[in-house]
């Protein structure tokens, strides 16, 4: 991906990964990596993580964030696979209530992960790793990341 500023002429972009949130509380381990990573490459000024529902920080919090560091653009990464309801119908009233909150800030509803052929790979990978587990019939054991 190439490189760009972090900064727009008016001020700086962030982007904030949305999920969906879990009872489990390690679930959203996954995408704090990689908020961490997109950290690390420095395309944005300010990258947050969120959860819809159960869990902290709320999309609420990462919009307070993104308000005290100055971010002046903010694109909403749903991190999502799938076009379902919450991607066409409950994230994008979220963000308008949310956008009257914050009148001197753009909020950008960005896509859901979605298809791209790097998840092509990434299935493959995990399916060719899977063949030397044990058939379900053998017990499953809860995967622990």
């Amino acid at each position: 991906m190439k490189q760009r500023s972090s900064e727009d002429p008016q001020g700086k972009e962030a982007v904030v990964l949305l999920g969906h949130g879990s009872r489990v509380p390690t679930a959203g381990q996954a995408m704090e990596r990689v908020a961490a990573r997109l950290r690390e490459l420095g395309t944005f000024a300010l990258v947050e993580v969120c959860h819809m529902s159960m869990q902290e920080p709320t999309l609420t919090d990462a919009l307070e964030t993104c308000a005290k560091e100055g971010a002046s653009k903010v694109v909403v990464v749903p991190y999502f696979l799938h076009e379902g309801t919450h991607i066409r119908e409950d994230i994008p009233e979220m963000l308008r209530e949310k956008a009257a909150e914050y009148p001197d800030m753009t909020l950008i509803l960005g896509k859901c992960l979605g298809y791209d052929e790097s998840l092509v790979d990434l299935v493959e990978r995990r399916a060719m790793e899977s063949l030397a587990s044990s058939d379900v019939r053998c017990g499953l054991s809860r995967r622990r990341p």
